[in-house]
């Protein structure tokens, strides 16, 4: 009865910080809730028994890119009148997009059955618990059935780490940028010393 109660707590704390998030006016507002959808959701991983996703999700979500969402929000200047004005012109596009997606969620739902082999699959042996840890099993799944995609998945991660790094030493006009090279082949002679008395300018 207590393991119920907790888990309808933080879905519902998910579910109503999620709607938070998409509904703020104010944007380091919708990332604070953010942080709040994120641990209700490691709440629920932890009811689960998945205690190592639930603390990866605090670590990495929470910890590193909830808060460059906030650092990032908060150093933008952020004009909201253009945004109202962007939203009203892209709002029949939006909308249509939105009413498609609702179609397909439907007609999944509608159309779901449950295969003739899940039955089959809830009976497959088990490992104990006792021998093997969550983590241990995990990384099993991962590295074995799933390498491909997990290999995959890294790869995309590393093209867009490499797009991002080229993407701010883009070369741009009218920028100054030091030339390390350049200042240590430099002649001394270009170089003049002075003796400045005390409480005067050259």
């Amino acid at each position: 009865m207590s393991t119920a109660l907790i888990f309808y707590l933080f879905a519902g704390l998910t579910v109503a910080s999620g709607a938070m998030v998409v509904s703020a006016r104010n944007p380091v507002h919708s990332v604070l809730w953010l942080i709040l959808c994120f641990f209700n959701t490691a709440g629920l991983f932890l009811l689960l028994g998945a205690e190592f996703l639930a603390m990866v999700l605090v670590i990495v979500y929470v910890g590193a890119v909830a808060v460059l969402f906030l650092f990032v929000v908060m150093m933008l200047d952020v004009n909201r009148a253009e945004l109202r004005a962007g939203f009203l012109h892209y709002l029949p596009l939006g909308g249509l997009v939105g009413a498609v997606l609702l179609g397909e969620l439907v007609a999944v739902a509608f159309a779901w059955r449950p295969s003739e082999s899940a039955e089959g699959l809830t009976r497959a042996p088990q490992p104990d618990p006792m021998q093997v840890t969550n983590t241990q099993a995990l990384g099993h799944l991962l590295y074995t059935d799933y390498i491909f995609l997990f290999q995959t998945a890294g790869l995309i991660l590393l093209v867009a780490m490499i797009g991002a790094i080229l993407l701010t030493h883009r070369r741009r006009g009218g920028v100054r940028r030091q030339v390390i090279a350049d200042q240590i082949a430099r002649s001394p002679r270009s170089v003049e010393l002075r003796k400045v008395q005390s409480g005067r300018g050259i």
